[in-house]
């Protein structure tokens, strides 16, 4: 069941399950919570779980702001926990999800007791992704976010994964059909115009954690094989065959790693 409150003159939309030790899962990028939702109903068994919808996304309200930046989604998130009264969490987000948890982890370090990048990186956009993403803003406000997301999402998954389960990658896109175009290139420029976060994984004390694919060209292995040696204490889990969505294409295995990864704090 879905709560809310209110925030900068919109509402934030939060599902909440379970009792005990907190995470907190951030969704990415033309996603909405529900893309976590195989790891929810084993993990809410165990362990409180925090799964908002970005502001813009699903449930909850976009702003109407311009020069909105990753830091003001991480602030979103302070909201939502301090209105829980959640002193301390284990905050883990996907993709753009990762960026601001590492804005997150930047900002406000003693609310976390571990956090973790899930298909994602802490550098900023190279110049040919920051063109690439003026150009992505260009063909939403043309076409419609729900177009330019159904020719992107399926380039997320694994070559062997679309082939296996089409129906998966289909329903991907459908829940992708209705996005709120303003809230997307919201999203598109805050990504385009974030610094680099490596300082935030270097001699980071709290356990950090690493998922990656080795088919992931988004995030690709390479750039994170650079950053896992970064921080004090890093829990590295490489997925074969799995491209950006790791939740969906390797769903046991991912949620088997978080509940590892969050046990142990």
């Amino acid at each position: 069941m879905y709560q809310s409150i209110a925030y900068r003159h919109t509402t934030l939309s939060y599902r909440k399950s379970g009792n005990g030790k907190a995470l907190v899962l951030l969704h990415g990028f033309g996603e909405d919570g529900h893309v976590w939702d195989q790891q929810k109903a084993v993990l809410e068994k165990s362990m409180m779980v925090l799964i908002p919808d970005i502001p813009g996304t699903g449930k909850s309200g976009r702003w109407d702001e311009t020069n909105i930046e990753i830091s003001d989604y991480a602030n979103a998130l302070l909201a939502i926990l301090d209105a829980e009264g959640i002193e301390s969490c284990c905050l883990l987000g996907h993709s753009m999800g990762g960026y601001i948890t590492l804005a997150f982890a930047e900002l406000y370090p003693d609310r976390l007791v571990g956090f973790g990048l899930i298909h994602s990186t802490a550098y900023a956009d190279s110049n040919e992704k920051k063109a690439n993403r003026l150009k992505a803003v260009e063909l939403m406000e043309q076409y419609g976010a729900g177009a330019f997301l159904r020719n992107t999402i399926p380039t997320l998954f694994s070559a062997a994964f679309k082939k296996a389960a089409p129906n998966q990658v289909l329903a991907q896109i459908e829940q992708a059909a209705h996005v709120d175009t303003k809230a997307c290139q919201q999203y598109t420029l805050a990504m385009r115009n974030r610094p680099n976060r490596t300082s935030v994984l270097e001699d980071n004390p709290l356990p950090i954690l690493f998922v990656i694919g080795t088919e992931d060209t988004a995030a690709p292995l390479a750039d994170l094989m650079a950053q896992i040696k970064l921080p004090l204490y890093a829990s590295i889990h490489i997925l074969d065959n799995v491209g950006h969505m790791g939740m969906l294409e390797a769903a046991d295995t991912m949620t088997n790693h978080i509940i590892n990864f969050v046990e142990n704090r």
